[in-house]
């Protein structure tokens, strides 16, 4: 006949599950996404200067407003389609990324634009899609843009663009908006034949400047393009125009100002040398 288990052996079996339970929470714990936490992720704190800054150029620097009109009136009027344009765009431009098989991004964009309008019913012929986004070759820049980049160009910061847009296109933009003279150079994604937020995008842009990733900052109105950068290695300067969010899941740039003469500001107040 079996005994029944003493005292002893009841208040040793309790403290096992007692340690069990808490090493499960443990362990529980660290497996939950931060996500969860009900607190918004704390901008990093740093105090040197960046080596180089990437501007991203559509939205970040030039006003797309011109071109929302011309690509709204293509879609029989209907500005509200606008944001699942923009989106269509930039997914197939990933398609385009990941499938090895680069195209123009104006390219991408009327296609994409001729996708849009036949679900809404419209035709939308291939010389009416590239007219209505004719337009974004002669953008004006954002007013907050040219003093803000005086004052980094006066300040010794080296600048360059980084845009997803074709190499002629970039050139003919920065022409247009009178913004040619401030920058170091003009990179596009042409040369490397794949898109932003990809990886590889920016390590070449670091190599390409000579300059290592973590001296590297992009300042862009795009979350997508902030999180790439610091995936990349980078460090990052946010512009939230109206609409522009961060992406949750991703690392925080640690600047996050409302315009580009407010990110200008806090890059002026930052130590060390910026260029050497």
């Amino acid at each position: 006949m079996t005994s029944a288990p003493g005292p002893d052996s009841a208040s040793n079996t309790a403290s096992s599950r007692r340690n069990f339970l808490t090493a499960t929470a443990g362990i529980a714990a660290g497996l939950l996404p931060a996500t969860l936490s009900a607190e918004e992720p704390a901008m990093p704190s740093v105090s040197t200067r960046p080596k180089c800054l990437f501007f991203d150029v559509n939205e970040t620097l030039l006003d797309l407003d011109a071109m929302k009109q011309s690509v709204a009136a293509a879609l029989g009027g209907r500005p509200d389609l606008l944001p699942l344009w923009f989106t269509t765009m930039l997914q197939h431009s990933l398609v385009a990324t990941v499938g090895d098989h680069y195209e123009d991004f104006g390219v991408i964009g009327a296609a994409t634009l001729q996708m849009v309008a036949r679900n809404q019913g419209m035709v939308l012929s291939d010389d009416a899609a590239k007219q209505a986004l004719a337009p974004i070759r002669s953008l004006p820049a954002h007013p907050d843009v040219r003093p803000a980049l005086e004052q980094l160009k006066e300040a010794g910061y080296r600048m360059v663009t980084l845009t997803n847009s074709s190499q002629a296109g970039v050139d003919a933009q920065m022409k247009n908006a009178g913004l040619t003279d401030l920058f170091e150079d003009r990179l596009s994604v042409e040369d490397v034949q794949m898109f932003k937020p990809h990886s590889h995008v920016y390590k070449w842009a670091s190599r390409k400047m000579n300059v290592p990733p973590e001296d590297c900052m992009l300042i862009a109105a795009h979350g997508w393009d902030i999180a790439g950068a610091l995936w990349a290695g980078w460090r990052g300067a946010f512009v939230a125009r109206p609409g522009a969010q961060l992406y949750p899941l991703a690392k925080q740039p640690e600047i996050n100002k409302p315009d580009m003469q407010q990110v200008a500001a806090e890059l002026l107040q930052l130590g060390g040398e910026c260029c050497s």
